[in-house]
């Protein structure tokens, strides 16, 4: 049996290689499909790596308080000032469990040293922000309580102002213009990346009130009005239990009696929303890249069939010599099954190279999936096997008689 199998497979070859140009384009629909399967999966979990990483960069055990209802954080684009700094001095003084509580204002700004511009983020904050969102200073001395009480004009950079504006000198002391106010540089921060379209080390970060009363003027007759709040909490498994007190104690302080004006969300609620949202989207990449595939084996089906019927007298001189119909069918299906196995070898190389050029081009670290490889190149020869059944059956019954008279 196994030097039957092997004359057949010699015999399929050699009928392949008789019409390489053939043979090439049919299988360039299983290359096409094997490529894009794995090249769309490895984008797909390297974005879910993305997101994981950033939401890590975050901090940990952190949870984020946004003001405004869930539906307005939905339907617009500023958000309803609805937490002021008391909020999180309460927070941090009733709430068991919590580590540390860091109010933060956000805003933009123009960044002005010595003639060089740039356009930054600008952070009011306090002391607990560096450890919160986990930071690390590079040099100098981070924002105090004593900056905060008194209003300073101080100012802890990010790694990437540093290098842009004061690329020939230590910028710890010297004076930076942000809108128009001058700030004494009194640290600087450790490079920390992207988060989320944000690039946290282009950012200034200054003292909470300094940032309210001197550059945004955000204040209400409630208190000093919040961009979010970030708590941190002693350990993973009491942040659903901090979750619920702070949704508890805000709602006491705002009176709210109907819909909440804030909302609660942990890194693990905002991960699972975007792994959700990624891995639909990995699925919804493969499935359409999985048709080029199901192309494929279309199109390997077609040209079998031409095939059979091109070679139609010596279908019938090989059965008149003696070959069964199980010698024909085994011949055809070989032959559809190589089409499809080179070409989900090739396609497989191709795939590789697609994830290979993201990791070198894009901030996604695509991993190698080697499922996303094993299914790719296992179902492009089952699609040549079940495509090529029919031909091959139809070849199978052809009389040997009727064939010998084909013209």
């Amino acid at each position: 049996m196994g030097l039957h199998l092997f004359e057949h497979l010699q015999m399929a070859i050699a009928t392949l290689r008789t019409n390489k140009m053939r043979s090439g384009l049919t299988m360039l629909g299983i290359i096409i499909g094997n490529a894009s399967v794995i090249a769309m999966v490895g984008l797909g979990q390297g974005a879910q790596k993305l997101a994981t990483e950033q939401f890590e960069s975050l901090g940990s055990n952190v949870l984020f308080i946004i003001p405004g209802s869930r539906a307005a954080q939905r339907t617009t684009i500023d958000l309803p000032k609805t937490l002021v700094w008391e909020d999180a001095q309460a927070i941090a003084e009733q709430v068991p469990n919590v580590a540390a509580v860091a109010p933060q204002i956000n805003s933009r700004g123009l960044v002005t040293f010595r003639g060089i511009n740039k356009d930054s983020l600008l952070l009011g904050i306090t002391p607990e922000f560096i450890d919160v969102r986990e930071f690390t200073l590079a040099q100098g001395r981070f924002v105090t309580d004593s900056d905060v009480e008194r209003n300073k004009r101080v100012a802890v950079i990010g790694s990437e102002i540093a290098t842009e504006l004061f690329p020939n000198i230590e910028p710890v002391g010297q004076k930076l213009r942000v809108k128009n106010l001058t700030f004494d540089v009194i640290g600087v921060l450790e490079e920390k990346g992207a988060s989320f379209g944000t690039n946290q080390d282009n950012a200034v970060y200054m003292p909470l009130t300094t940032m309210s009363n001197q550059v945004v003027g955000r204040t209400s007759p409630y208190g000093t009005e919040l961009t979010f709040i970030s708590v941190s909490g002693e350990s993973e498994d009491r942040v659903r239990a901090m979750t619920f007190q702070i949704e508890n104690l805000l709602r006491l302080r705002h009176k709210i009696v109907d819909e909440d004006d804030f909302s609660v969300q942990s890194q693990q609620d905002l991960l699972d929303v975007a792994n959700t949202i990624t891995g639909a989207l990995t699925t919804m990449l493969a499935a359409i890249a999985g048709i080029s595939l199901l192309v494929g084996g279309i199109g390997i089906m077609n040209i079998m069939l031409v095939s059979v019927t091109e070679r139609t007298k010596e279908i019938g001189l090989r059965k008149a010599l003696g070959a069964t119909e199980n010698d024909v069918l085994y011949q055809f299906l070989i032959e559809s099954v190589i089409l499809a196995g080179i070409g989900g070898i090739f396609g497989t190389g191709l795939g590789l190279g697609g994830v290979f050029l993201a990791n070198v081009l894009t901030p996604l670290a695509a991993p190698i999936s080697v499922t996303a490889i094993v299914m790719a190149v296992g179902v492009s020869g089952g699609i040549g096997l079940f495509f090529g059944v029919f031909p091959a059956r139809q070849a199978a019954r052809l009389d040997p008689i009727v064939a010998l008279r084909n013209e």
